[in-house]
């Protein structure tokens, strides 16, 4: 249980970091859940974090009466890196523009990525459409890989044609460093499992 909650808290403290100090100031749109509640801050100026525990809650109650493991698996990931994004934001206001948008999309996703990997490395989800394309994995035996790519794009979709802001190209890096990163680091705490 320690291990794990270390984990909760370190990554979500990547991942809020990332989206706060990179993300938000540049105008960056992520993929999944995550993706959906920047693009309802840049619209409405509404909490990332708080949107993010609002969209997931319809999928958690699923998740708890389909398969109770997605749900303990998830739940304390999403509360506590929610929690961390809207704690971090006043990271937001302090960006030094000084920064190229290019080295601030790379940092911002190995940020994220490490934030995921350490969670997901740990069986920890971070719920949201992570959760919803495991459960349609399950019911259509397709790999929820491609629901995740699926849901990623149709979000960055949206979002370059809602808010000419975003910059779809950096946003693509970043989704791309995230989940290179994430699987860098699933990858080693495999290897660390298997060792030990």
């Amino acid at each position: 249980m320690l291990k794990k909650g270390l984990a909760i808290i370190i990554g979500s403290t990547f991942i809020a970091l990332g989206i706060n100090s990179f993300v938000i100031p540049n105008h960056l749109l992520d993929g999944g859940i995550i993706g959906i509640g920047l693009l309802a801050k840049y619209l409405f100026e509404v909490k990332v974090g708080l949107t993010i525990i609002l969209l997931s809650t319809p999928l958690y109650v699923i998740a708890y009466f389909y398969k109770r493991r997605y749900f303990y698996n998830g739940v304390h990931g999403l509360l506590v890196s929610s929690f961390f994004i809207d704690l971090f934001h006043p990271l937001s206001e302090w960006y030094l523009d000084d920064i190229p948008i290019l080295i601030g999309t790379v940092i911002a996703g190995i940020l994220i990525g490490l934030g995921i990997g350490i969670m997901l490395g740990n069986d920890i989800s971070t719920g949201g459409l992570d959760l919803l394309a495991l459960m349609l994995a399950n019911i259509t035996s397709i790999n929820a890989g491609v629901y995740i790519l699926i849901m990623d794009c149709l979000i960055l979709l949206i979002g370059s044609f809602v808010i000419p802001e975003v910059t779809i190209f950096y946003s693509a890096c970043m989704v791309l460093m995230i989940g290179f990163t994430t699987s860098l680091i699933i990858n080693r705490f495999s290897k660390y499992k298997k060792s030990s």
